[in-house]
């Protein structure tokens, strides 16, 4: 059970929206469902969805239990850019999600890879993500490391903490940024009222550091380079839309409006580097970029 109390920023919300955005893990729908059970409480009783809650009132939610996923090798087609007995490296296309979790039971890239390298994957992150030391988001296209045994994640994973390793992304951003290039040192954190959400320059949020560089200039858009210095949840989206410079097709962080169509952000991890775990050596793969960014960049400047 979870209790807390309705602070002046939440004041005035519907209660269904309120609870979606406290608990992440929860839909709109679902919250719904769980106040018309009556799971639900404000100042101990219950209301409906479309109720506004008020400063100081107290929430109480009791949370479902959460359902234990079976997670199983699927024969998913994976696009391998560098194999060998301590890392896989792949290209994941878009609308892959990374690893399994509420609503992505199947089909992530964690089933392809349990299918792929059978029992030779890391455990350290658990049966929901073997092999996993990090992630990009589900509409995010490009190269990510996974790790087959427990010596080779640890060594990515320090990399990953002491910022070593090499990512280097390239994306499309909304308006015409003036900077040849810049860097954005901003902290990360939960947004207050949209828990689904990251926030940028928030007091006590984590270090994160973007570095940009403009690659070609449109009527209204720019095709910009960005380096990784911290890995933070929705990084490179949120800093760049704290620039008013929002990544298209990024409903999220940018306008609602979507005039290219796009499935999600126009944003592609297109190198990674690293010291291989077992002698050291430096590697850098390198991931092409997908036709939908290819042919959008063609209409771009067709137009500029």
């Amino acid at each position: 059970m979870e209790q807390l109390i309705i602070q002046e920023e939440l004041s005035g919300k519907r209660l269904d929206q309120l609870v979606s955005l406290l608990f992440p893990s929860l839909t709109r729908a679902h919250a719904q469902k769980l106040i018309k059970e009556g799971a639900v409480l404000v100042n101990e009783k219950p209301r409906k969805p479309a109720y506004a809650v008020m400063t100081g009132e107290l929430l109480t939610v009791e949370l479902p239990e959460p359902e234990e996923l079976e997670v199983l090798p699927e024969d998913i087609p994976l696009d391998i850019l560098y194999e060998d007995s301590d890392v896989i490296l792949v290209n994941k296309p878009k609308g892959m999600v990374v690893h399994p979790a509420a609503g992505h039971a199947s089909g992530t890239l964690v089933n392809a890879l349990l299918y792929h390298c059978k029992d030779s994957l890391s455990g350290i992150n658990g049966i929901l993500r073997p092999g996993i030391v990090h992630r990009i988001d589900k509409d995010t296209t490009g190269v990510i490391i996974a790790c087959k045994n427990d010596r080779a994640h640890q060594c990515i994973a320090a990399q990953l903490k002491e910022h070593s390793i090499t990512r280097q992304y390239l994306a499309l951003a909304q308006g015409v940024i003036r900077e040849d290039e810049g860097t954005v040192d901003a902290p990360l954190g939960r947004d207050p009222e949209n828990r689904k959400k990251m926030k940028s320059g928030l007091p006590g949020g984590k270090h994160a550091v973007t570095h940009f560089r403009v690659l070609d200039r449109f009527s209204a858009a720019s095709y910009i380079s960005c380096r990784l210095e911290t890995g933070r949840t929705h990084q490179i989206r949120v800093h760049l839309a704290s620039l008013g410079h929002p990544l298209l097709g990024d409903t999220v962080y940018g306008s609602q409006k979507n005039p290219y169509h796009l499935e999600g952000q126009c944003l592609h991890a297109a190198v990674l580097g690293f010291r291989h775990p077992a002698d050291g050596r430096y590697l850098e793969f390198a991931a092409p970029l997908p036709d939908y960014f290819e042919e959008l960049l063609c209409k771009l400047r067709k137009k500029a």
